[in-house]
């Protein structure tokens, strides 16, 4: 082999070395952001006009902040406490929605701070690093959130509700129910609306009469 031969493929072998690190330090691309977020990219977009090149540049700089975070798991008494909270919250919906619904908001808050994630006083730090590692179920954060907290005269009870089915998710992900939620849905058959599935929660399937002020 030539010395000419060597210097090129040194030369080849360096350009693509070069090449990877840019592609590295560019961060996750197109693909790889709505494989990760999911809705919460379809979202991004949708904030920023369609502009996705923009949208991508937004996520992958909540990759880059929150991506290394590392979840702490909650001990037994703190879950069965939240837990509780949230069935007492979900009781209390149809009596008082309004207020079911900014319990909610502020557990989820706290529970969010107590897995590691930014304090809940800082709501846009802490949602935005939420939807790095729980993106298909954030947007129920956002939503009971912007219900919490819009004017007495804002949102009916419909979409109290809703905000709280969609919440929920989110709660029981985060406090590690959803296994556990989902096996008994599929060992249980019936009909569940006049009773409580065995962990302190009631299922959402009473009708719109049934909440105070339908």
């Amino acid at each position: 082999m030539t010395t000419g031969v060597i210097v090129a493929l040194i030369v080849i072998v360096a350009a693509v070395v070069v090449v990877a690190v840019v592609l590295a330090r560019r961060g996750p691309g197109g693909r790889d952001l709505k494989r990760r977020f999911g809705p919460e990219y379809d979202r991004a977009v949708a904030r920023h006009d369609g502009d996705s090149q923009a949208a991508e540049r937004e996520l992958a700089e909540r990759v880059d902040k929150h991506g290394s975070l590392r979840e702490r798991d909650l001990e037994p008494a703190q879950r069965q406490q939240y837990e509780a909270r949230w069935a007492a919250a979900q009781e209390r919906f149809v009596e008082s929605p309004r207020e079911a619904v900014s319990e909610a908001d502020r557990l989820l808050g706290e529970v969010a701070g107590a897995r590691g994630f930014p304090d809940g006083a800082q709501y846009e730090e802490q949602l935005a690093a939420l939807s790095v590692h729980h993106a298909h179920h954030v947007h129920g954060y956002r939503h009971v959130h912007r219900v919490a907290h819009a004017r007495e005269s804002g949102g009916g009870t419909e979409e109290m509700r809703e905000a709280m089915v969609e919440a929920r998710a989110l709660f029981e992900e985060l406090v590690g129910a959803g296994g556990r939620r989902r096996e008994l849905a599929e060992s249980s058959s019936g009909d569940r609306s006049a009773r409580h599935d065995g962990h302190g929660h009631l299922p959402w399937t009473f009708t719109r009469r049934q909440a105070k002020g339908s």
